[in-house]
C-alpha cells in the first residue's frame, strides 16, 4: 500500500507537470493543476495515511 500511495502522489505531480505541456491556456493549465493537486491530496490522505493508521504504535 505504501508503494501505490507514493505512486499516486507522484502520478499527481506528473499530471500537473504535464499540464505545462500540453497546453498554453492560463485556464487549462489552472484546471490541469487543480485535477493533479487533487490526486496527489488524495494520495497522501487517502492512500498513505489509511496504511500508517492501520500501523500505528498506540494500536500495538
Amino acid at each position: 500500500m505504501r508503494l501505490i500511495g507514493i505512486a499516486v502522489v507522484l502520478g499527481g505531480w506528473c499530471i500537473t507537470l504535464a499540464g505545462l505541456l500540453m497546453t498554453s491556456t492560463v485556464v487549462a493549465r489552472g484546471v490541469i493543476a487543480c485535477v493533479g493537486i487533487g490526486v496527489s491530496v488524495f494520495g497522501i490522505l487517502g492512500v498513505l495515511n489509511s496504511y500508517y493508521l492501520a500501523r500505528a504504535i498506540w494500536k500495538k
